[in-house]
């Protein structure tokens, strides 16, 4: 799976869960300042995405997560080195 592909899924699934229109999120997309998200939010989310992926994030990583593609460049990393 490409960082094009990561990203495409990952936003879905943001937007999914979230209830937000896929084109409001961006790579930029900070998940505090411009989701709302607040910390048991982000562990929801990032459990979500571990399901979806079939990955394990570990909590040292995920805690420095601000940005979508903070995350999703994670994914990837764990996809392809995998």
């Amino acid at each position: 799976m490409n960082k094009e592909q990561i990203f495409k899924k990952g936003t879905c699934i943001m937007s999914n869960m979230l209830d937000i229109p896929k084109d409001e999120i961006t790579e930029l997309t900070e998940f505090k300042e411009d989701l709302g998200l607040d910390s048991l939010d982000l562990v929801e989310l990032i459990m979500e995405l571990e399901e979806e992926f079939d990955i394990t994030i570990e909590d040292e990583d995920a805690s420095k997560f601000t940005t979508v593609n903070d995350a999703l460049s994670h994914i990837n990393d764990l996809l392809n080195n995998n």
